[in-house]
């Protein structure tokens, strides 16, 4: 009973996140970086596209979602909020707004020398945005587009 006081009280103050500091913590180092929904979501249409494709190639600069390597071609799979896209999924939380800001910079600025490398490299990129993946039918034409087979 005491602790969940405790919890209270921390929430009521702090008037920011629902859950404590360990809690937060918890939940936040169970987020990955590979094999996401929206990254599975994106391998399945291009698999039925019938490319053939490599994932997360670590010899590439930012280690792309999907690389078809023929083509010379790499698909990044973009979480909105971690990367700072300006959508609604993609805006700040209301605590540590500081810390969240500095975060998506960072990754921000890591992705522009990623892209940098990769087209001096001779790579084509594409970017893809969580929040593009409800709209399947756009999505699957834009691929297309981008991989250059008939719609």
């Amino acid at each position: 009973m005491v602790a969940s006081i405790k919890n209270l009280s921390y929430i009521r103050h702090a008037n920011m996140d629902v859950f404590d500091p360990d809690q937060r913590s918890s939940i936040m180092r169970r987020v990955r970086s590979r094999g996401t929904q929206p990254e599975l979501v994106v391998r399945g249409i291009v698999r039925r596209m019938g490319i053939r494709y490599r994932c997360c190639p670590e010899n590439l600069p930012g280690k792309p979602d999907l690389a078809v390597v023929g083509l010379r071609k790499a698909i990044f799979v973009h979480g909105c909020f971690w990367h700072g896209h300006h959508c609604e999924a993609g805006r700040l939380p209301k605590s540590n707004r500081s810390y969240w800001k500095s975060k998506q910079t960072r990754n921000a600025h890591r992705d522009l020398r990623n892209a940098r490398d990769l087209r001096s490299r001779g790579w084509k990129l594409m970017i893809i945005w969580e929040c593009e993946i409800r709209s399947r039918n756009r999505l699957e034409s834009r691929l297309s587009r981008f991989l250059k087979l008939k719609p």
